[in-house]
């Protein structure tokens, strides 16, 4: 059955934007090429590389003439890892060369790793040698020769020898449609194996970009990136959402609490994304009360129960609006959001913009029994995703 109309309801602003991921970094980097645009936030301070934004679109354009010599548009490549800047620039660059990125979860073993890979038919893998004790490197190769159609692992030590090829500018870059396919995201297995989400362009560009938008982020702000990028909460909300708006983020490998604080006070950090628990660690540190937190203006989270008593504790403490975000991958991932201006004796007017997905057949959708709906407040308009 082919889908033709959705139900939309609330605000109609700001306009879908009919654009690529590509596209979206070309405007932040035009806008401002020489403002930060991603810097890597490890423990110690010496070894924080930074790029701005003319150096990141650079960056992203040579990893995907570097892709381009090794995989076809269309193609898909995953990447196994934990947060790193060549994580983003592997991202755009996906995008820029019409390559379909498969997102894996670092937490995975062997047998989850070999789902995904041969469910998504990943042509390549791009891994870390070890992370948290899990080693990523040899579990690839372990599970490759029952990968028939992975023919390709790339290890990020080798990052430099990859992305050499794309100072090659006679490869030339596809024309990328918004509408064609750039993510595959696996959601939360909680009845069998992880589903593959397979998303567009524009669904996640206009995801991340609302969902800022939302936040109060404006232009030039500094974002703290706490959240997985294997996960729509990080690549899309955090990354995709900074980039619309050409701020600064700042790139943690994984969650530490103070390591947190600490990035917020040294570069003036305005904005996070983070599930409960992150919040809760940060307020429970020992540092949290002498961390000049001045600078917060907007702080978002989802992803499991928000209780009100945090909602109320952080916004005392750190003076900003609270935001809250209800989804699911298929939605790219944001599909509700509260105002920032929404209390908590206050319920959220009905505010949000709702729109459907359309799977493609390339990722087998599993079936699901009908839902209840209550629509009477809402009307029918054409699907644009």
């Amino acid at each position: 059955m082919t889908l033709t109309e959705s139900y939309v309801a609330g605000p109609t602003a700001p306009a879908v934007r009919d654009i690529t991921l590509g596209q979206l970094l070309e405007q932040a980097a035009r806008s401002a090429p020489d403002r930060l645009a991603l810097i890597a936030g490890v423990s110690d301070p010496a070894l924080r590389r930074q790029w701005t934004y003319s150096e990141l679109y650079a960056e992203a354009q040579r990893t995907a003439r570097a892709l381009l010599r090794r995989f076809k548009p269309g193609e898909r490549i995953a990447v196994w890892a934990q947060n790193l800047p060549e994580w983003i620039m592997l991202e755009f660059g996906a995008g820029l060369a019409g390559v379909v990125l498969v997102t894996v979860n670092p937490g995975f073993r062997a047998s989850e790793l070999e789902y995904v890979l041969k469910q998504s038919r990943s042509a390549g893998v791009f891994v870390v040698p070890v992370f948290r004790g899990n080693p990523m490197l040899e579990t690839v190769r372990e599970v490759a020769p029952r990968c028939p159609e992975l023919r390709e692992i790339i290890c990020f030590d080798d990052w430099a020898a990859f992305i050499a090829a794309g100072d090659d500018n006679s490869i030339a870059l596809p024309a990328v449609k918004p509408t064609d396919p750039v993510m595959i995201q696996y959601t939360s297995g909680t009845t069998g194996f992880p589903k593959g989400a397979l998303l567009h362009h524009r669904g996640l560009a206009n995801n991340g970009a609302d969902t800022a938008e939302r936040m109060g982020i404006d232009p030039g702000d500094v974002f703290i990136t706490t959240m997985p990028l294997f996960h729509t909460g990080g690549c899309v909300c955090c990354v995709l959402g900074a980039v619309s708006k050409a701020a600064t983020q700042v790139l943690l490998e994984a969650f530490e609490p103070g390591l947190v604080l600490e990035l917020f006070a040294r570069y003036r950090g305005n904005a996070m994304v983070g599930v409960p628990t992150m919040l809760v660690a940060m307020l429970e540190h020992p540092s949290f009360a002498s961390t000049d937190l001045s600078s917060v203006k907007a702080i978002c989270s989802g992803g499991s129960t928000v209780p009100a008593a945090l909602v109320t504790l952080l916004e005392q403490k750190l003076g900003a609006p609270f935001t809250i975000v209800f989804g699911q991958t298929e939605c790219s991932p944001v599909a509700a959001q509260t105002m920032t201006n929404d209390t908590i004796t206050r319920p959220a007017p009905s505010a949000c913009r709702y729109r459907t997905w359309k799977p493609r057949s390339s990722i087998p959708t599993p079936a699901r029994p009908p839902r209840s709906a209550k629509s009477a407040s809402f009307a029918p308009a054409a699907i644009t995703s």
